[in-house]
């Protein structure tokens, strides 16, 4: 490759990473927006007359409805993606979730339509779920296999930041409505305004996006007549473990991240009182430190392997979580934002590696479904449950400690399945 084809390739990727970062901040922010809309604000417009806590469980059923939908929107998109490229299909996800979102922000609630609301509030995060089932396959793979062997760890990482992202933004959005207007306001209007804005994020994403190219090595598999006719049944009969493996690997990040991020909302309002606004703030400010532990963490996996950096992640993550609801239960401010603050990073060693080490664990013909199904079915065993389980058990037992053994055993799956899945670290690229 000349000096020139250097120059052009860098290029390129650096856009493919900026599209893959920024598609994935629009994802997640209307994805998130709607997990701290359904803890603070949904149980009492579409669930009303109802026991606060059952609200909640119930409003974390319509939540885990996105859940449900992800591994469908991986297997349809995934499909797609193998078969007609990964630029494509993420443009029609990135359109799938800004409408879904903008019409969550004009729903009537059940004063107006009873529980029609909270059937086409479902429907409505179905719509999400399959979006969002598209999208993080697609966004992997534009900024890995850009990348070289030796730097793909660290460019996968980018796009796993625009859950972070997502997340200051989302939050922040709500919490800027919830201070700037009183009580009344926010739940007749307010709570609407960050919905409809995701109007704004679209249009951006879109621009991004329409200005990259191509996959490289998509575009070599087609010139060199290697797309597979059916991916999804290529992958169910020749990839099926490593699709359970990667479910079993996300369930020490996801489960305790929506325990951490969403249902600390309810645990925090409702059970030990603590200002709506200052949580919003202390789970933005967790995001933080994540968009410096994120690409550190994909730069130490390619340095000294995706498994060893996981590993640590999970060890960190399962233990923390006691500490972490033993400050929450102080109910002080400072004590709140630095046990979250940690709790992020410990995750990210996690989440960091992840997009590198599935995407590597499957061949180029068939990655985008095959890595699009395990990491998305961990979103209905893992992830989808995580708040309404933690609501339950905190019902069922009046404390923390059940909560945090509940991520604790998540964190030991899948410190056992490491050893099942293969580290290609630097690797060439498999097609």
């Amino acid at each position: 490759m000349t000096d020139l084809d250097d120059r052009v390739r860098r290029r390129y990727f650096v856009r493919a990473v900026a599209a893959s970062t920024v598609g994935t901040t629009v994802e997640w922010y209307d994805f998130y927006l709607y997990g701290a809309a359904a803890a603070l604000v949904f149980p009492k417009l579409f669930f009303t007359n109802l026991d606060p806590a059952i609200g909640s469980i119930l409003s974390y059923a319509t939540f885990f409805a996105g859940f449900a939908a992800r591994p469908v929107g991986a297997a349809l998109f995934g499909h797609w993606g193998d078969r007609i490229g990964r630029k494509a299909l993420l443009v029609i996800t990135m359109l799938l979730m800004g409408v879904s979102t903008m019409v969550v922000g004009l729903l009537p609630t059940y004063e107006r339509i009873g529980l029609w609301g909270a059937v086409l509030l479902t429907l409505l995060r179905a719509m999400q779920g399959i979006a969002v089932g598209g999208e993080w396959s697609g966004s992997v793979l534009m900024a890995g296999e850009w990348a070289q062997p030796a730097r793909r760890g660290f460019a996968t990482s980018f796009a796993q930041m625009g859950s972070p992202l997502g997340t200051i933004m989302a939050n922040g959005a709500l919490s800027i409505m919830s201070s700037s207007v009183d009580e009344a306001a926010f739940f007749e209007w307010g709570w609407r305004v960050p919905f409809l804005a995701s109007i704004v994020l679209i249009v951006i994403g879109l621009w991004v996006r329409l200005g990259t190219l191509e996959s490289p090595v998509f575009t070599a598999l087609k010139a060199e007549r290697k797309i597979v006719r059916a991916p999804i049944a290529e992958v169910l009969r020749t990839n099926w473990r490593e699709v359970v493996m990667t479910m079993l690997l996300r369930t020490g990040q996801l489960a305790p991240f929506y325990i951490t991020t969403t249902y600390v909302l309810t645990y925090g309002t409702q059970v030990l009182g603590i200002d709506r606004t200052d949580l919003l703030d202390a789970v933005s400010i967790r995001a933080v430190g994540s968009l410096a532990v994120l690409p550190l963490a994909g730069h130490l996996s390619d340095r000294f392997g995706r498994k060893r950096i996981i590993g640590i992640g999970c060890v960190g993550t399962g233990l923390w979580v006691f500490v972490l609801f033993a400050l929450m239960n102080t109910r002080s401010m400072p004590l709140v934002v630095v046990g979250l603050f940690i709790d992020g990073i410990l995750q990210d060693l996690q989440y960091g590696p992840q997009a590198a080490i599935i995407a590597e664990n499957f061949p180029a013909s068939r990655r985008y479904t095959g890595s699009g199904l395990g990491y998305h079915l961990a979103a209905i065993t893992a992830g989808g449950p995580a708040p309404a389980v933690s609501a339950y058990l905190f019902l069922a037992f009046q404390s923390s400690t059940a909560i945090a053994t509940y991520a604790f055993t998540s964190t030991l799956v899948s410190l056992a399945t490491l050893p099942f899945l293969k580290d290609q670290a630097g690797t060439l690229d498999r097609t």
